[in-house]
């Protein structure tokens, strides 16, 4: 695929940086079936295409245009690379080369834990959503921990009446397993003492950057601002604009996907119109 009609179709340069991971993965898949599968009939340049532009356009899939492959097929892959991690896989390979890129080391040592409550859609299901009272939103709600420069370390979607302590102490759990280098994370002031204890036991200093009170209105904080950089970056894709997933675990892989568009991008040094602007 030379040429890219749309303007989210990856660059020669950004599909050279996953193309390795989906070969393998098409690879082991082929390998497995020992000669009984189904020749491939779609390129896979042309499937991870069809799936971020869906993301970035915010469509349904049933709506691909047709110079894409079918859209049972792209969403066929996209379940099976959602299912089998591998979303989360070229996420944290592009977070390591763009934290190199940046003289920084390939694994995170400090993070930053904030949470976005978003609006959700008719068909997603009562019982994984619910209300956040504070924020007064009917949805679901997102739980990401980033690196300093704002890049995603892990995530987690749950229903909007889930309180940050209780689902950011499972994302710490993640962070411990996934992240171990991770020493030190900044929160806001409604993550209650809990979080902060179960975060010691698991050799993490959490610590709350509060706001100040005499101050109205926006204010930037320091070290907590990336995070909310980051929900900044995932709303460049229009799916994100509101959860419109019926799994909060394909919510979770949209919002990988999101930042692997934007982290092809940063190492290519190429950029594109948001949604807002085209």
């Amino acid at each position: 695929m030379a040429s890219s009609p749309y303007p989210s179709d990856l660059s020669d340069a950004r599909w050279q940086l996953i193309e390795p991971v989906l070969t393998a993965w098409r690879t082991r898949r082929q390998e497995a079936a020992l000669g009984f599968g189904r020749r491939p009939e779609h390129d896979l340049r042309a499937i991870m295409n069809a799936i971020i532009y869906v993301d970035r356009t915010g469509i349904a899939w049933r709506y691909l245009p047709h110079d894409y492959p079918p859209w049972q097929s792209v969403y066929w892959y996209f379940a099976a690379w959602r299912d089998e991690g591998i979303f989360t896989e070229l996420n944290g390979l592009l977070r390591r080369l763009a934290r190199k890129a940046e003289g920084r080391s390939p694994e995170a040592s400090a993070c930053a834990i904030d949470a976005q409550s978003v609006k959700t859609s008719a068909n997603v299901p009562l019982t994984s959503q619910g209300v956040d009272a504070a924020k007064k939103i009917i949805g679901r709600k997102r739980h990401i921990a980033t690196d300093t420069l704002g890049l995603l370390l892990t995530v987690l979607v749950t229903a909007a009446s889930v309180q940050d302590s209780a689902a950011g102490t499972r994302l710490l759990d993640q962070l411990a397993t996934g992240h171990p280098a991770v020493r030190k994370a900044w929160v806001d002031g409604g993550y209650r003492p809990y979080f902060l204890d179960h975060a010691a036991t698991l050799g993490i200093d959490a610590q709350i950057v509060p706001r100040d009170p005499a101050i109205r209105g926006f204010t930037v904080l320091p070290r907590r601002w990336v995070a909310e950089r980051t929900f900044g970056w995932l709303m460049h894709h229009r799916r994100l604009a509101r959860d419109y997933e019926a799994l909060p675990a394909t919510s979770e892989a949209m919002i990988h996907l999101a930042m692997i568009d934007n982290m092809t991008r940063r190492l290519t040094s190429e950029n594109t119109p948001n949604w807002r602007g085209t």
